[in-house]
């Protein structure tokens, strides 16, 4: 899903517009790796800079989708995720 932030409004201030309570800017060093791991809410990541790839083991354990910026990525509550952030890291405002 691509997610461009509007003119005038912080990244912050968008993602906080989607309803989300506890917003933050999060950055992960080049090459950054999440074993599987849920969250208890939905969470949402709006990415500003860099890549991060995304693998959904229970869904389709050899299906993997990359995303940049501009792309808002919503992983729901209790889902189970693995996460690979790219060579030059990754920058991304995150939505609880």
């Amino acid at each position: 899903m691509s997610a461009s932030v509007e003119s005038g409004v912080s990244a912050e201030e968008q993602v906080c517009s989607w309803g989300f309570r506890k917003v933050y800017t999060w950055e992960d060093h080049g090459d950054d790796y999440y074993k599987p791991h849920t969250h208890s809410t939905l969470t949402t990541h709006l990415i500003l800079t860099g890549t991060l790839t995304i693998k959904y083991p229970e869904d389709d354990p050899n299906k993997m989708e990359m995303f940049g910026p501009g792309s808002r990525i919503d992983v729901p509550a209790g889902k189970v995720h693995e996460v690979w952030v790219g060579r030059k890291g990754c920058k991304y405002v995150i939505g609880e």
